[in-house]
C-alpha cells in the first residue's frame, strides 16, 4: 500500500520494528510459562525479561550471514540477556513464533479496520434517517421502475455493513490464533501446557491440531471476508457514480474548495474518491485469492505462503481500513440534489405507476393478460408519443370500462410507493431523524 494513504497506526503494525517486538513478546511469554511449569529456571526468566532487547539494526547484520530472519532475531536478542539468553527460544520452531505474533498484529490491524466500520455505519444510519422521506425513481437494468427514498437506498448498505461486522468479528476471531506445538505439531520438544498458558496469557486460541505452521485456511477466510466489505464499498461507490452523472446528477461526491477534476476541462467535478474505491476494490479480490492459494502446502510446512504474506496481509488491511475512511468521507459530506431527483422522478410522463394500473384494472375485473397487454400498449405509446401515460389511460375506452377518472388518479399517488419505509426502517432499528428546531 502507498504509504501517503496508510495511516501512521497501520503503519506502525507492519514495520520491522513492531514484527521484532511482537515476536519477543511471544518469545517472553513462552520463556514465562516454561518458568512457572518448571521447565526452565524462574531466575533465569527474570533475567531475560529485565535484559531483552531487540536491536533491528544487529538482527539485519547477522540476516546478511544467516540468511534466516528468526535466527538473526534469536542471535541479537539473545546477545542483549547475556548468559539468560541461551534460553531464548527454548523447544520452539520459527514458525510457533511467527505465527502466533502475527497473530497479535492481525488482532492490532484488526482493531483499526473495526473502528473505520463503526464510523461507517454511524454516518450510513445518520443519512438514512435524513433521506428517509426524499423520494426519488429506483432503478432496475439502469431504467426507471418505481420509486423508493433516498433513505432506503441507503439503508440497504447500512444492511450491508452491519452484515460485514458481524462477517469480519467471525474472521478475525479465527485468525487470533497461537501455535506452539513445534517442528510438525507434536510437542515433541515444547510441554502443550505451555501453549494452553501462552495461549490464555496473549488472549488467543490455541492452534490444536496443528502442523509446523497455522492451517492457512483461517487466513484464506480472513482475506476472502475483506475483500467481501471491499466489495460493499464498491458496491456503494458504484451506486453514487451512476448518480453523479451528468444526465442524472441526483448525488454527487464533494468537490473540495481548489480542488480540480480535469487538466483540459476546468468544468469538470469527477467522482474520483469512488473511482478510487472501486480500483481498491480489484486489489482486494486478488488478495483474496492469493489467500486461498496459500491453503495448499507440502506436507507440514513448506514456505510458499510466507514470502507472499509479507506483502498481501499488510496490504489487504492497510487497504481496506483506507477504504472505509474513503467512503465515510463521501458519505459524510455527499451533495444531494432534491431539484434534479424530483425532475427524474417524472421523466419518463408517469410509466413508473404502470404496475399500480395493471393492478387496479384486474382487481376490477379484467383479466391479468389482458390487462398487462393493454397497459404496456400505452405504456408504449406514452414513451413514443411523449405524451403522458395518465391521460393516454383517461381517453382509452376499453380502460374507461373498468376504471374511473378517481380510480386512475389514484393509480399515481406518489405516497403508494412509500407508505412501509418507515416500517422498514423500524425493523433496522432506526428511528425517523429529528427535526432540528
Amino acid at each position: 500500500m502507498i504509504e501517503r494513504y496508510t495511516s501512521q497506526e497501520m503503519l506502525a503494525i507492519w514495520s520491522e520494528t513492531r514484527k521484532l517486538e511482537t515476536w519477543l513478546t511471544v518469545e517472553l511469554a513462552v520463556a514465562e510459562a516454561q518458568a512457572n511449569l518448571g521447565i526452565i529456571p524462574k531466575k533465569i526468566y527474570r533475567q531475560m525479561k529485565n535484559k531483552a532487547r531487540i536491536n533491528p539494526r544487529r538482527a539485519a547484520e547477522i540476516e546478511k550471514t544467516t540468511n534466516h530472519d528468526m535466527i538473526a532475531f534469536v542471535s541479537s536478542t539473545a546477545e542483549s540477556m547475556g548468559a539468560a539468553g541461551r534460553y531464548l527460544h527454548f523447544g520452539l520452531t520459527s514458525s510457533d513464533v511467527v505465527d502466533t505474533a502475527q497473530s497479535l498484529r492481525l488482532r492490532e490491524a484488526s482493531d483499526l479496520i473495526d473502528k473505520q466500520l463503526q464510523r461507517l455505519e454511524t454516518v450510513l444510519t445518520r443519512q438514512a434517517k435524513k433521506y428517509q422521506q426524499l423520494v426519488m425513481i429506483g432503478r432496475s437494468h439502469g431504467v426507471h421502475a418505481e420509486p423508493i427514498t433516498l433513505g432506503l437506498k441507503l439503508a440497504v448498505f447500512l444492511a450491508q455493513v452491519r452484515r460485514q461486522r458481524i462477517r469480519f468479528s467471525r474472521a478475525r476471531r479465527a485468525v487470533e490464533v497461537c501455535k506452539l506445538s513445534g517442528a510438525v505439531g507434536t510437542y515433541a520438544n515444547q510441554d502443550p501446557r505451555v501453549e494452553t498458558r501462552v495461549s490464555q496469557r496473549l488472549e488467543l486460541e490455541p492452534e490444536v491440531p496443528a502442523t509446523q505452521v497455522v492451517s492457512r485456511d483461517r487466513h484464506a477466510d480472513y482475506l476472502c471476508v475483506l475483500a467481501q466489505i471491499s466489495g460493499t464499498l464498491e458496491n456503494i461507490a458504484v451506486e453514487i457514480r451512476h448518480l453523479h452523472r451528468s444526465e442524472v446528477r441526483e448525488v454527487e461526491e464533494f468537490f473540495a474548495r481548489g480542488q480540480k477534476g480535469s487538466s483540459a476541462m476546468p468544468h469538470k467535478r469527477n467522482p474520483i474518491l469512488c473511482e478510487r474505491i472501486s480500483g481498491l476494490a480489484r486489489l482486494q479480490r486478488g488478495y483474496a485469492l492469493t489467500a486461498l492459494q496459500n491453503m495448499s502446502l507440502w506436507h507440514e510446512r513448506d514456505i510458499s505462503h510466507s514470502s507472499v504474506e509479507r506483502i498481501i496481509l499488510p496490504d489487504a488491511t492497510a487497504t481496506l481500513e483506507y477504504q472505509c475512511k474513503l467512503m465515510t468521507q463521501v458519505l459524510e459530506h455527499m451533495v444531494v440534489y432534491p431539484r434534479n431527483i424530483q425532475q427524474n422522478l417524472h421523466l419518463t410522463f408517469g410509466l413508473i405507476h404502470s404496475q399500480q394500473v395493471l393492478l387496479a384494472l384486474v382487481n376490477k375485473g379484467m383479466s391479468r393478460d389482458d390487462a398487462y397487454r393493454k397497459v404496456q400498449t400505452l405504456a408504449m405509446k406514452a414513451w413514443e408519443k411523449r405524451i403522458h401515460f395518465r391521460e393516454l389511460l383517461r381517453k382509452d375506452q376499453e380502460i374507461s370500462k373498468f376504471l374511473k377518472s378517481g380510480d386512475i388518479q389514484k393509480c399515481f399517488d406518489i405516497q403508494y410507493h412509500t407508505k412501509h419505509i418507515e416500517k422498514i426502517f423500524k425493523r433496522m432499528g432506526i428511528g425517523r431523524v429529528k427535526a432540528r428546531g
